[in-house]
């Protein structure tokens, strides 16, 4: 039985944490804050509940994972999960509008043909094809086995990109496939937003991003009853169930070493913890996160309104702009009684990627064509801006978006968490809590997940 100690308390950190005191290890986690769930958390005022982090769950099946893996008792056992349906409805800057149903493509297909015509469904069809492709080429490099130590597969695109013009130039970006691929300013845009709502930025970010839309689109979009904070309070609970020891307040300085390989840590206040392995779950500069783009930041505005939620109110709506100075604000409005004071009220989440606190009066006007008579509904608000996080790790662009490796160059130190292998993301992040428990459990014969 080995001693670990895990530096944060963050889905990934704890995932890992939760496997390794299954597999017999004795495993205690230091976190700074006073609470776990990183940032997967919860404001409340009034009555009134947000998440501040992810407000939706995609791969569910990766947290079930964890679940099996760690007790008799399943995922929904432990949290009801609601799968969202319709998934969500787009405003354009047009004016067009377009609704689309969860986990179908042959649905999502008709409702593009429909609302927007001229064969759109049919090209959106077509991409989808080529998602799969890319889904298929890069889910066990990416998702499920550790990152090797040559990457230079994983620096060349796997999208297959068609050619086109009279060079015969293929995208490159997830802006070429919009423009050169989609031919329609929003289906470009619809693409864009998927990018966007990890962080992305469409005019850098690879073709290979067309994994994120397969997978939505594939998988489904689940939303957990009583918030998100609801999956980390259950992954917490299972940790404390598995002997799992949390100190919180405790914020880490560094990892020690001793004959060239982690032994422990050094906390703040100058204690230091003996550990046979270390699992950083936050980007310590000792712990060496050496690559990887991050994403861009977001204005997050909670909103408290009189008035019941309409009975036929979308969950999520994505309203788009016009141009670059503010491209998208997804409006989300989930129907959880757990989120409001009583049926008389209403809880409205909004979030504009890349937007700053002098755009709220923009993003309020945005959010207002979702939201009908918003304004005259408000009784307060509450803003915030997120900072900078990353997304999944993506193939192509030389490399320059995949995340930093499980294993680090220190024996006996490993990296958990969105910010390593294989990226950001709430699926993400459990998938590299398993890495990193595949990683000290069994050594180099360590493969991946099954």
């Amino acid at each position: 039985m080995a001693r670990i100690a895990v530096i944060g308390a963050g889905m990934g950190a704890m995932a890992a944490a939760a496997r390794l005191a299954v597999a017999g290890h004795r495993v205690t986690v230091y976190e700074r804050s006073g609470t776990y769930g990183g940032a997967v958390g919860r404001f409340e005022r009034d009555g009134f509940v947000f998440d501040t982090g992810p407000g939706l769950l995609h791969l569910p099946a990766v947290w079930r994972d964890v679940f099996v893996k760690t007790g008799r008792e399943p995922l929904e056992k432990c949290v009801e999960l609601v799968q969202v349906d319709p998934a969500a409805r787009h405003l354009f800057a047009d004016g067009s509008t377009v609704t689309l149903p969860n986990a179908s493509r042959a649905g999502v297909v008709d409702a593009l043909d429909a609302a927007l015509g001229g064969g759109a469904g049919e090209r959106w069809g077509a991409y989808l094809d080529r998602a799969r492709a890319t889904w298929d080429r890069t889910r066990r490099p990416l998702l499920e086995e550790p990152l090797p130590a040559d990457v230079s597969p994983l620096e060349r695109d796997p999208y297959p990109a068609l050619k086109s013009g009279l060079l015969r130039r293929t995208a490159r970006t997830v802006e070429d496939v919009g423009l050169r691929e989609l031919r329609d300013p929003r289906l470009a845009a619809l693409l864009g937003s998927y990018a966007r709502l990890y962080g992305f930025d469409p005019h850098t970010a690879p073709a290979s991003a067309a994994v994120l839309p397969y997978m939505e689109q594939t998988f489904g979009s689940w939303y957990v009853r009583g918030g998100m904070r609801e999956l980390a309070r259950a992954v917490y609970e299972r940790c404390l169930a598995r002997k799992v020891e949390f100190v919180f307040d405790a914020e880490v300085a560094g990892v020690r070493e001793k004959e060239g390989r982690a032994c422990g840590l050094e906390l703040a206040d100058g204690q230091e913890v003996e550990a046979d392995q270390v699992v950083a779950g936050v980007p310590l500069p000792s712990a060496g996160w050496p690559r990887g783009e991050q994403g861009a930041g977001a204005l997050v505005v909670f909103l408290a309104l009189s008035g019941g939620r309409p009975t036929d109110t979308v969950h999520r709506t994505v309203v788009h702009g016009d141009g670059d100075a503010l491209p998208v604000v997804t409006v989300e409005r989930p129907d959880d009684p757990a989120a409001v004071p009583d049926s008389g009220h209403e809880a409205v989440r909004l979030t504009a990627p890349g937007a700053g606190a002098g755009q709220l009066d923009q993003v309020l006007a945005a959010a207002e064509t979702a939201v009908p008579g918003l304004r005259s509904r408000l009784l307060w608000q509450e803003t915030s801006v997120a900072g900078a996080a990353r997304g999944p790790a993506l193939a192509g662009a030389g490399g320059a978006f995949l995340a930093a490796a499980n294993r680090s160059e220190l024996p006996g130190l490993y990296r958990a968490g969105g910010w390593s292998h294989p990226g950001g993301g709430l699926a993400h992040a459990g998938m590299s809590g398993a890495l990193v428990a595949g990683l000290i459990v069994e050594g180099d014969a360590f493969r991946g997940s099954q």
